[in-house]
C-alpha cells in the first residue's frame, strides 16, 4: 500500500515577505484591498481576515502591509519542492500552497514514518515557512488531513485505508475544491461534513453539482486512481534569494544561506550527484552606489551532498568573513559536480571511521583555520628528500600527488624534515650535534638530480646522540672532502 505526505502552507503569502526566522512584527498581506493573511502580532492588534486596507490603518497603523505577490509565491513553492526532493523523487503540486509526496519507498531510508515527517517539517522550518503535514494512504486524503482545522480532526496521520474513511468523514466538505462551488446548496440541505456528503445519493449529487465532486470524493477515500505530474529537477542548479533586510554581519546570512543549501541538497539527490566546489555570491547595493559582490568559494576534499556537513563548512567560512558592505541578496551555485558514489557494501564498519569521515574533518579544519593552515603530503617522484617532501593545502593535495604511496622508498624516514640541511661539526672523525653521534644503520646511498643542475651524492645514516635522540644525517661526498649534515629528526 502506498503512503503519502500532504503539505499545507497556510501562511505562504505572508512568509515570502517575512520568513519564520525573521524579526517579528505585525504584518498582513492584502489581496484586492482586503486582508487575506496575517501573523499573530497583527491578530493581537485586532486585524482580521477580510478587513479592508483603510480599516487596518485606522485600527492598527503600525501593521506593515504587503500586496500579494503570486510570482514570489511560485518561486517559493519551487524552492520548497526542490528541497523536498531529497526525501523522494515523487513530489507534486496539489492546489494553492499545497504539495503531496509519495514516501512509500522512503520510509526505511529515513527511519520510519514519524522520523520522516519530522525531517520534512524541520526542512520547511529551516526554509522559513510554517507548514501542517498529513499522512494517509491516498494523496488527496493526506492533503485534506494537512489542511483540516484542529477541530474536529482526531489525527493527521492515518496509515491504513480502512481507517481513513472514519477520520475523513468528520472533516468539513469545504476542504474539497469542487464542493466549495456548491456550498450554499449543501448547507441548505444540512450537509456540513465529508461523511454526510458521501451519504447523499450519488446520482442526485452528480445531477445537482458536478462529476468532479464525486471524483474528488472517490480519490480521497481510495476508491479511484490518482494521477500526478511529478516535479522534475532542472539540469543545472543555481538558486537566488533576496534578504528581507540589509545584513551587515556575515553570520546573520546563514539563515538565508541554509535555505539555498537545502535546495541544493534536494537537487543533488534528485540528480544523483555530489558537489566538490560551491560558490556563494553575496550581493550588495545596486544602482549608482553599486558595490561588487563578495564571492565565497568552498572547495571540498571529496564529493559531498549532506546538508549538515555543507552547512557546518559554510558557517565556519562565514564566521571568518568581513563584509565590505551590507548584503541584500544571495546566490548559490554548484560549480563542480561528480556522480554520487553508491553506499559501501562492507559488512563491518571501518575501524577509526570511514575515509569520508576523515575528509569531512579536513574540510572542517580548512574552513575554520584557513586553506594554508591545513596541509597534506603530496610527495614527488624524486629520490632527493627535499624535493620528494612536498606539502599542499589538504583540499588540493589529493589531486596533485606525484605517485602512489607504494612506489616510495621503503626505508626509515624521519617525520620532521628540516627546511635546509644543517652543517655539522666533525670531531674525531665523527659528526657532532650537541654530543658525538653514533651511526646506528647501514648507509643509504642517493645519487640523483644530474638533470636539473642540483646533483646530490649522499650517504644517509640514522645517528644516535648521547641522550638517545635519533637523527637523520648524511655524508656528502665532493672529491676528497667529506662533509656531514643534519637533515631530519625522528620522533
Amino acid at each position: 500500500m502506498r503512503l503519502w505526505i500532504g503539505v499545507h502552507l497556510p501562511l505562504l503569502p505572508l512568509e515570502v515577505f517575512q520568513p519564520q526566522w525573521c524579526e517579528s512584527g505585525p504584518r498582513a498581506v492584502l489581496e484586492q484591498e482586503r486582508v487575506m493573511a496575517l501573523n499573530r502580532e497583527a491578530a493581537a492588534l485586532g486585524v482580521r481576515a477580510g478587513l479592508r486596507r483603510g480599516g487596518v490603518l485606522a485600527l492598527a497603523p503600525e501593521v506593515v502591509l504587503h500586496e500579494r505577490d503570486a510570482a514570489r509565491e511560485q518561486q517559493a513553492l519551487h524552492a520548497i519542492v526542490t528541497s523536498l526532493l531529497q526525501y523522494t523523487p515523487e513530489v507534486a503540486f496539489d492546489g494553492d500552497a499545497q504539495l503531496v509526496l509519495d514516501v512509500t519507498a522512503s520510509l526505511r531510508a529515513f527511519g520510519g514514518r514519524l522520523a520522516l515527517c519530522r525531517r520534512v517539517g524541520s526542512t520547511l522550518r529551516a526554509l522559513g515557512y510554517s507548514a501542517r503535514l498529513g499522512m494517509a494512504p491516498t494523496a488527496l486524503g493526506a492533503r485534506l488531513l494537512a489542511c483540516a482545522p484542529r477541530q474536529p480532526l482526531r489525527r493527521r496521520r492515518v496509515l491504513r485505508l480502512e481507517r481513513l474513511a472514519a477520520v475523513l468523514d468528520v472533516l468539513p466538505f469545504g476542504l474539497l475544491a469542487a464542493a466549495r462551488a456548491h456550498a450554499d446548496w449543501l448547507e441548505g440541505i444540512g450537509c456540513s461534513t465529508l461523511g454526510e456528503l458521501r451519504r447523499l445519493p450519488r446520482a442526485g449529487l452528480q445531477r445537482r453539482s458536478s462529476k468532479l465532486l464525486l471524483e474528488e470524493l472517490d480519490r480521497a477515500y481510495g476508491q479511484a486512481p490518482e494521477l500526478h505530474e511529478w516535479v522534475v529537477a532542472p539540469p543545472v542548479f543555481a538558486a537566488h534569494a533576496e534578504l528581507p533586510y540589509r545584513t551587515e554581519h556575515a553570520d546573520a546570512i546563514l539563515f538565508s544561506a541554509n535555505g539555498l543549501l537545502l535546495q541544493m541538497v534536494g537537487w543533488l539527490v534528485a540528480q544523483q550527484l555530489a558537489v566538490t566546489c560551491v560558490q556563494l555570491t553575496m550581493e550588495h547595493e545596486r544602482g549608482r552606489t553599486a558595490v561588487p559582490p563578495t564571492l565565497l568559494e568552498i572547495a571540498l576534499a571529496e564529493p559531498a551532498w549532506q546538508e549538515a556537513h555543507l552547512l557546518r563548512l559554510l558557517k565556519e567560512r562565514l564566521g571568518r568573513l568581513e563584509l565590505v558592505a551590507p548584503v541584500i541578496g544571495l546566490r548559490l551555485q554548484a560549480l563542480q559536480l561528480q556522480p554520487l558514489a553508491p553506499p559501501t557494501a562492507s559488512l563491518f564498519p571501518e575501524p577509526g571511521g570511514t575515509p569520508a569521515d576523515y575528509h569531512r574533518l579536513l574540510e572542517l579544519l580548512v574552513a575554520r583555520l584557513g586553506e594554508d593552515a591545513v596541509l597534506a603530503p603530496a610527495p614527488v617522484a624524486d629520490h632527493r628528500p627535499e624535493v620528494c617532501n612536498r606539502w599542499l593545502p589538504a583540499t588540493r593535495a589529493s589531486d596533485k600527488r606525484g605517485r602512489p604511496a607504494d612506489a616510495l622508498p621503503r626505508t626509515e624516514r624521519p617525520f620532521w624534515l628540516l627546511d635546509k640541511p644543517l652543517p655539522l661539526l666533525v670531531r674525531e672523525h665523527r659528526p657532532f650535534y650537541g654530543s658525538p653521534l653514533r651511526l646506528a644503520s647501514a648507509p643509504e646511498r642517493i645519487e640523483s638530480g644530474w638533470w636539473d643542475g642540483n646533483f646530490a651524492a649522499r650517504d644517509y645514516f640514522i645517528a644516535i646522540g648521547a641522550e638517545s635522540a635519533c637523527y637523520w644525517v648524511y655524508r656528502e661526498r665532493a672529491g676528497d672532502e667529506v662533509r656531514w649534515f643534519l637533515h631530519g629528526l625522528f620522533a
